[in-house]
């Protein structure tokens, strides 16, 4: 996971963007609702939300795009107006737009010239999202995940200190995700710090350090994936006496509950419990496990827990 693998930030974290209680309404329907959040240099931060949560409004917003109602929002701590800030932004909101009947490489040099860019990082970035054997190739015959990572490339090429990204992988079959999802990885590894907005949960725990989760404009939860996915979790186990197993683990103060599934034994825990001392306490009561595996709550499970509980608090 990119968690894993993320940029170690410097003892003084860098501020990227910072947000505080911003808010828009289009006419009745309020589509965003008291959002912060802060991203510090390398962070790959995921919005993550179905459609008309308030994704694509709140990147419009610090994009300049989409004016906002109320709250404000920085770059950079604060040092440069926004329309400076955006020099060192590279963001890709809509559908990639270039000219069918231009090569790939030839639509990158008109991006150059319109941002006053130097030719000399289109060979870099066209290797960087695997189209440098296609360099050549008219845009018009590209699949949409060759025009997607195209618009990768052409956001890239001032060296941006953030990429924005709208939903990336959206209809893309799985080979292009993938594709798109490596290059995600792989930008995010030379140090550049990223900002998507997606409303598939996978996307978000594979390739995200940190997540602000909205549904209907309005935060439930935002932090780091794996602050989120780490809870308790739960363990998987088997013996060759799983009702006994069963029982005792009922009677043990630091499991919730216990239920058998196709063979295995899942025990929810409620206070922490690591494996070795599972594996003590069921040795010393008679139950020697064949299985025995603790795993984390998946992200999956986290944000149906979390929208589940706050429909029931409404």
């Amino acid at each position: 996971m990119l968690h894993q693998l993320s940029i170690q930030k410097a003892n003084t974290l860098e501020n990227i963007l910072s947000i505080e209680n911003l808010n828009k309404r289009f006419g009745p329907i309020h589509a965003v609702k008291n959002v912060s959040l802060e991203i510090q240099k390398g962070d790959v931060y995921g919005i993550l939300g179905p459609n008309g949560s308030g994704k694509s409004t709140t990147l419009g917003i610090i994009l300049n795009v989409v004016n906002k109602t109320s709250g404000n929002y920085r770059w950079f701590g604060g040092t440069m107006q926004t329309h400076e800030a955006l020099k060192k932004i590279g963001a890709i909101i809509e559908r990639p737009n270039f000219y069918p009947y231009m090569t790939a490489r030839e639509n990158l040099e008109l991006v150059c010239k319109i941002k006053d860019i130097s030719f000399d990082k289109i060979h870099e970035k066209l290797q960087l999202v695997g189209l440098l054997d296609r360099e050549n190739s008219a845009f018009r015959t590209f699949s949409l995940g060759m025009k997607q990572r195209l618009a990768i490339a052409s956001a890239l090429l001032n060296d941006p200190e953030i990429l924005i990204l709208d939903e990336p992988t959206n209809g893309l079959d799985p080979q292009g995700i993938h594709q798109i999802r490596d290059i995600i990885k792989l930008v995010a590894a030379q140090g550049t710090t990223i900002l998507l907005a997606s409303h598939l949960l996978d996307e978000v725990e594979k390739v995200c350090t940190h997540v602000l989760i909205l549904r209907k404009g309005e935060v439930l939860y935002k932090g780091s994936v794996d602050a989120m996915t780490a809870k308790l979790g739960f363990f998987e186990l088997q013996s060759d006496d799983n009702q006994k197993l069963i029982t005792l683990l009922a009677s043990h103060p630091a499991i919730e509950k216990a239920i058998e599934d196709n063979g295995k034994i899942i025990a929810h825990l409620k206070l922490s419990f690591e494996a070795q001392e599972m594996n003590r306490f069921l040795y010393e009561n008679g139950v020697v496990l064949n299985h025995l595996v603790k795993r984390k709550n998946s992200l999956e499970e986290q944000f149906l827990e979390l929208t589940n509980n706050t429909k029931s608090k409404k």
